[in-house]
């Protein structure tokens, strides 16, 4: 808690606004609803640990503020986000609404996360900006945004399947915006360059002879090399179900590697999760 001036009100309140929110508590010392609301704030200070600020300013003493923001009432509690005032209120709310007030303001975790994620593009730490991005869609699943940035990195990465996923789960508005289709017809083109049919003998020796599973090793694993998860997966899951004992466990522990390396399509994963425990158990 703060007690600011006219002088100090910019790097009180303004300044530290940039940082963290900052709620402005307007009260005098005559104020009856004043002596209830102020100890909730500097109670819910202290609860909150460094999540806001409180800076407080007595209008007797602070005129010039208090004509400033034309205080008529008080408590009168202003808050301020990026370096402006963002929402208000009059009298003494009950700690129920004063939490409610102030967790408005608190800052979406998975845009800090979505931040983070595009600062480290900037620095060229793709790694970073790859595991931040995972972690803001885990906070926030419907974050167009993050999903976006996420499909450019899979794009980089030559994985334009799962940057297609990623669009694909944006929201209608997010799609229909001309940027992102331009993005969905780059990731066409990379799948069309992509596409390597897998070779015409593993093909037909698969099909003339379903138990060769080392054919079906090797059609695998041309499929995992040109990132076509699902097709590669049905190989490994047969693999598994003729002969779990085949290149030791192959197709399962193969199935496994597949999951991670496949992470950013988590409908595809879930369902070939689901296909081999059914095999399995």
């Amino acid at each position: 808690m703060t007690d600011t001036t006219l002088q100090r009100f910019q790097q009180d309140v303004i300044d530290a606004s940039m940082q963290v929110p900052v709620l402005v508590d307007f009260w005098a010392p005559w104020c009856g609803p004043c002596k209830t609301l102020t100890p909730l704030l500097e109670k819910l200070e202290q609860q909150y640990a460094g999540r806001f600020k409180l800076v407080k300013v007595d209008t007797d003493a602070q005129q010039e503020l208090a004509q400033h923001f034309r205080i008529r009432s008080i408590p009168t509690v202003y808050a301020f986000v990026g370096g402006r005032p963002v929402d208000q209120f009059q009298g003494a709310l009950p700690e129920g609404k004063l939490r409610e007030f102030i967790d408005r303001l608190m800052p979406n975790p998975g845009d800090i996360e979505l931040d983070n994620a595009m600062a480290a593009m900037e620095r060229g730490d793709v790694a970073a900006a790859t595991d931040h991005v995972r972690k803001a869609l885990q906070l926030d699943p419907g974050n167009d945004s993050a999903r976006l940035l996420y499909a450019q990195i899979l794009l980089q990465a030559k994985d334009p399947a799962a940057a297609l996923a990623q669009i694909e789960q944006t929201s209608a508005e997010a799609q229909a915006d001309p940027q992102v289709q331009a993005l969905v017809a780059q990731i066409r083109q990379a799948l069309d360059a992509m596409h390597v049919p897998p070779p015409i003998d593993l093909v037909t020796r698969v099909a003339e002879a379903p138990e060769d599973l080392a054919a079906r090793q090797r059609l695998a694993e041309h499929y995992v090399e040109h990132k076509a998860w699902a097709p590669a997966l049905e190989q490994l899951l047969e693999i598994v179900r003729r002969d779990r004992t085949f290149g030791d466990d192959f197709g399962r522990k193969k199935m496994i590697e597949v999951f991670g390396l496949a992470a950013a399509q988590p409908q595809l994963v879930a369902e070939w999760r689901r296909r081999l425990s059914s095999v399995l158990f």
